[in-house]
């Protein structure tokens, strides 16, 4: 059996260009925004059930929804320096003294490989029945 070579990736792009860590809203932008939209969240309904002038309530539930509007950008922005960073290759975790499942392939220079079921030879094919929904024939 061959090691399954990794497949190439291809650098996150964001507005037609490579994705720049230094550019756009970071992790503390995304904690204020977050922390915002909480107190807003927690203050629209209670400001409805004090009686506060209804004007104030409506400037905080259009308050929640621009915010939700950031908040959901930022996080998939967030999301996307994640998978950014990941195609830069493998990063060892910092709190780790053992070697990682990956760092264990790249020495051996195999890969992983699934164990037959038990009772079953490694080159016998699998009988057992599928059950692949309604409508399929085996």
């Amino acid at each position: 059996m061959t090691p399954q070579e990794p497949r190439p990736t291809r650098p996150v792009e964001y507005k037609g260009e490579p994705l720049d860590p230094a550019r756009g809203p970071g992790l503390g932008c995304f904690w204020v925004q977050l922390i915002a939209l909480v107190v807003l969240i927690v203050l629209a309904p209670l400001s409805a059930s004090w009686g506060w002038p209804t004007w104030i309530s409506v400037v905080l539930l259009i308050g929640v929804i621009v915010l939700l509007l950031f908040t959901g950008q930022t996080m998939i922005f967030l999301l996307r320096l994640v998978a950014a960073s990941r195609t830069e290759g493998r990063r060892r975790p910092l709190a780790s003294p053992s070697p990682t499942v990956g760092e264990l392939e790249d020495e051996s220079g195999t890969s992983r490989s699934v164990a037959p079921p038990h009772g079953q030879a490694a080159d016998a094919p699998d009988l057992t029945p599928r059950d692949d929904g309604p409508g399929v024939r085996q």
